[in-house]
Parts: C-alpha cells; sequence; structure tokens
C-alpha cells in the first residue's frame, strides 16, 4: 500500500471541513478533483464486495473498494479532525459567542449558495423548502437540549452525519450539532474515549454503505426537492446554535435541558456586537471559499 501524500493533505483538508458546520467535506472534494472517485468507492462497499472480505480474500477486496484511496483520505481526514477537535472544544468553552456566530455566517452562506443549484423553481421547490425550514424549526425550538448519550443514539449520529458527506453543502458537523451532539462527539475524541468512539465509527461505516446510497439516489432522482429540503433545514438549524437563550428547565446534572432563544439583554451588548462580527466574518469566509468554484459546485 503506497499512500500519496497529496491524497492525505485532500484527506486533511476534508476532515478541516466536516469539522465545521456549514463546510461540505463533498465540495472540498469535488474541489480538489476527487468527488466522482470518492463517490464511487464508497458505492463499490456492496455484498460482493463484502463476500470478498469475510472469505479472506483481502487483496481482492482492498482492490475492489479502492482502498488505499479510501484509507489514505480517512487517515488525512483523522488528522485535521483530531488536531482541531481540541481547538474547537476550547472555543466553545471559553469563546462561545465568537464560535456560534462564526458557524451562523458559514451556515446563512452555505444555504444561499446550495439554493445557485436548483434549476427549476416551482411548488414541489417552494414546498419542500417550507417543509424543511418547518421540521427543523419545531425540532431546534421544541426538543430538548441535550440528546441521549445511549449507544444507539451515538451509532446513529455517526451513520446519519457520514452520509451527509455526499450531499452539496452539508456537513457531517452539521448534523451533529442539530442532533445536539456536536461538543460530546468533540470532547470524545479529546478525552480518546475509545468506547464512545467505536460506536460513533461503526455508525459511520454503517451509513456510508446504507444512508449514503439512498442519499444519493434521491438526490440523482429529486435533486431539486432534496436541495430545498436542506436549505430549509439549515435555515431552521439557526435557532439551534443562535447563542442567546433562557433556560426552562434542567437535568439532575444542571445541565440545560429545555431553552428558548431570547434577544440579547443590555448586559450582553459586548456579546452581540462579538456574535455579529463573526457572522459577517463566517459569511464571507464561506463565500470567497465556494464562489470562487461556484461552476464546480454546481455539478456536485
Amino acid at each position: 500500500m503506497k499512500i500519496k501524500p497529496d491524497l492525505y493533505l485532500k484527506g486533511v483538508f476534508m476532515g478541516i471541513a466536516e469539522i465545521i458546520p456549514g463546510v461540505s467535506g463533498g465540495t472540498i472534494a469535488f474541489i480538489t478533483g476527487i468527488y466522482e472517485e470518492l463517490i464511487n468507492s464508497i458505492k463499490s462497499i456492496n455484498t460482493n464486495t463484502l463476500k470478498l472480505l469475510v472469505t479472506f480474500k483481502f487483496s481482492a477486496f482492498w482492490r475492489a473498494v479502492n482502498g488505499t484511496f479510501l484509507i489514505t483520505l480517512i487517515f488525512g481526514m483523522l488528522t485535521s479532525i483530531l488536531v482541531l477537535s481540541r481547538f474547537i472544544v476550547y472555543l466553545l468553552d471559553d469563546h462561545p459567542f465568537k464560535i456560534w456566530g462564526f458557524f451562523f455566517g458559514l451556515i446563512i452562506a452555505s444555504g444561499i449558495l446550495i439554493s445557485y443549484q436548483i434549476q427549476k423553481i416551482g411548488i414541489a421547490v417552494l414546498l419542500s423548502f417550507v417543509i424543511g425550514l418547518s421540521i427543523a424549526s419545531y425540532i431546534a425550538l421544541q426538543a430538548p437540549s441535550i440528546t441521549p448519550n445511549t449507544n444507539f443514539f451515538i451509532f446513529l449520529s455517526g451513520a446519519i452525519a457520514i452520509s451527509a458527506m455526499i450531499l452539496p453543502g452539508i456537513s457531517g458537523s452539521f448534523i451533529l450539532v442539530f442532533l445536539s451532539k456536536y461538543e460530546f462527539i468533540l470532547k470524545a475524541l479529546n478525552s480518546f474515549d475509545i468506547a464512545v468512539i467505536s460506536i460513533f465509527l461503526a455508525g459511520c461505516i454503517v451509513g456510508l454503505v446504507t444512508f449514503s446510497r439512498v442519499f444519493s439516489y434521491l438526490f440523482k432522482k429529486y435533486s431539486d426537492v432534496v436541495i430545498s429540503v436542506l436549505i430549509g433545514f439549515l435555515g431552521g438549524s439557526l435557532f439551534k446554535i443562535w447563542p442567546f437563550y433562557e433556560v426552562l428547565e434542567y437535568n439532575s446534572s444542571n445541565e440545560p435541558i429545555y431553552t428558548t432563544p431570547i434577544l440579547p439583554t443590555a448586559n450582553q451588548s459586548n456579546d452581540l456586537i462579538f456574535f455579529f462580527t463573526f457572522v459577517v466574518i463566517g459569511f464571507i469566509s464561506m463565500w470567497v471559499l465556494e464562489k470562487k468554484f461556484i461552476g464546480l459546485n454546481k455539478e456536485i
């Protein structure tokens, strides 16, 4: 197995994108020219190739799934994720208004840029947007601020998050934010919680060989509708990352269970300034990144 340094570096950049909500690792893969090979490699993991694995035909299996390509990307992504996770946890703990403002701006810009991929606006597209916005808003406003730390939910979070890789403008970390598992998974990575990481990775593997196929099919057959739903989800998720909120109920560990967004108070004027400053920074950063390659992104 010969590791290619340039491919490893592309994996590093994909990992950076995937750990930041609003930036799509799939977009980075397309920009760097490996998107098609990545999707084909993922789709090659099927019952036929798995039969090679269970019958101990490892060399044939490795060649069939483009193993060197996938493992190089994975190593690159893991490198950047492990390095950045500690830094992002620090920002979330000590500079929440700045980091959430940055993410807020990224997500707004992503929603606008993704909309350019819609070929034709009609009733179905508008209805899909409203449905996506309504569902995401309801979940963000009504669902508990913390989700179960059960093995099943961690597994499910990994399966759904990794599937976002094939969708334009949606990152795995955005899905984790939406599922209230972003900080939990980052802290598990920082503390090398093997149990949590193993379950999460198992979910990622299952997601790659199952959910990713479903999402890929839906995106190819109903791209405008899928994109509209995604834009709606991005818009509704903004309630989830709005950092000004009132706690309605705590659990026994004094963690907020239910919260509601509120307008900043007079005492939070500095926090509000920091928040909107970083909203602008995040928006411009995403706009510059994607606008430079907008002709490519239309093809994802």
